[in-house]
C-alpha cells in the first residue's frame, strides 16, 4: 500500500530539513533515505525534490556546495543553516499540533458513530 502523496506533499520541506539536521546530504541520498524509511511506500519525484531544494536555498534555510567525489560524479550537497534548523523545529511543532487535532477529530468521529 502506498501513501497518498497528497497527505505528505505539504510536508516536503519538513522532511528534507529534518533529514539535513542529521548531516549534509545530496538529493539522491535524501530521496533514498525517504524511500527506505517509508518501507518503499513513498518517495519524492525528482522535480519536487529539486524544486524544494531551490525554495529552501532561496529562503536561506539551506546552503549548497559541490562535493568532491572520487567516483567522478560531483554531487551538490545541502547544508542546514541556523535559520533552517529554526524553521525545521517550527514545522515539526506545526506537524505535531496538526496531527494531534486530526487524531482527536478522527477519534471523536469514531466514538460518535458507535
Amino acid at each position: 500500500m502506498s501513501i497518498a502523496s497528497d497527505i505528505i506533499r505539504g510536508h516536503t520541506d519538513t522532511i528534507i530539513l529534518s533529514s539535513l539536521k542529521e548531516k549534509d546530504s545530496y538529493g539522491y541520498e535524501i530521496n533514498k533515505k525517504i524511500k527506505l524509511a517509508s518501507g518503499g511506500r513513498y518517495e519524492l519525484n525528482e522535480a519536487t525534490l529539486y524544486t524544494a531544494f531551490k525554495r529552501l536555498e532561496d529562503s536561506g534555510c539551506v546552503d549548497s556546495y559541490w562535493g568532491t567525489e572520487q567516483s567522478n560524479a560531483r554531487r551538490k550537497y545541502y547544508h542546514l543553516t541556523a535559520l533552517g534548523a529554526e524553521t525545521c523545529d517550527r514545522l515539526l511543532e506545526e506537524w505535531k499540533t496538526a496531527k494531534k487535532i486530526i487524531d482527536t477529530l478522527i477519534d471523536s468521529e469514531g466514538e460518535e458513530n458507535e
